[in-house]
């Protein structure tokens, strides 16, 4: 009896689930967070098949060296990538900098303020024919204020002498690019953007250990989070490339 009651809740327990998540299809207000949100059938990363694994997009670079039957290297960019590609030589070069070479901060703060703002204008030049799509611009929007209220909060602490501040430019810096991809990870229904994200975050609590090493492995964490995203393929469940195909 006992267990033919509870096989009874059970079964009462799911009916109600499936008609509750019905109901809320009917009315547009599913959770972001459910089931089919992220496709769990495509790999999170995986390598780039070949250059010619994809169909022609707007600026796509596609890189092929063989030699005889052998294939050195064959792979792609997509302008996604080469805006990743350029972000990660950007945070390598800001941070780096910061850690090996004895140029003062406000010079430091001029120069990488330019480089930011070119490389946020890169990034919105070399993906513009994705705008039009509004969750992708949505994401251009959003790394571009985190991108400059980034510079600013660090300009403001550098002249004006923000010493606290100062002395959390890196936790800064990887906080922001941790948000920055939780929102795109997000927007993306993208599982791999999530995980970068962590990474970032975990870097923040690594910091204290590398006291003397912050601004590097600032850079590396970021800077090469950056390049892989653009050398791997990234899961994104429809929500890039198939749509700019079919457009």
């Amino acid at each position: 009896m006992i267990v033919a009651f509870r096989l009874k809740e059970r079964h009462h327990f799911i009916f109600n689930r499936l008609l509750s998540i019905t109901l809320l299809k009917s009315m547009n207000l599913v959770s972001p967070i459910n089931l089919d949100f992220f496709n769990f059938d495509i790999p999170l990363l995986r390598s780039k098949e070949s250059a010619f694994a994809i169909e022609d997009l707007p600026g796509l670079w596609r890189i092929h060296w063989q030699v005889g039957d052998k294939t050195i290297i064959s792979t792609f960019y997509t302008r996604i990538d080469q805006a990743c590609l350029l972000w990660g030589v950007i945070s390598i070069a800001i941070f780096a900098t910061a850690q090996f070479l004895p140029i003062s901060w406000s010079l430091q703060a001029i120069w990488w303020s330019a480089l930011t703002v070119f490389g946020t204008l890169g990034m919105h030049l070399l993906t513009e024919p994705w705008s039009r799509f509004e969750h992708f611009k949505w994401v251009l929007r959003w790394w571009a204020w985190l991108m400059l209220g980034g510079v600013v909060v660090t300009d403001l602490s550098i002249f004006c002498g923000w010493g606290d501040m100062l002395l959390q430019l890196c936790p800064l810096w990887l906080g922001l690019n941790a948000v920055g991809y939780l929102g795109t990870g997000w927007r993306m229904r993208s599982r791999a953007f999530i995980v970068v994200a962590l990474i970032h975050l975990l870097g923040i609590f690594i910091l204290p250990y590398f006291a003397a090493w912050q601004f590097l492995l600032t850079g590396v964490v970021i800077g090469v989070s950056a390049l892989l995203i653009a050398e791997l393929q990234w899961d994104s469940n429809g929500n890039c490339t198939q749509e700019i195909l079919a457009d």
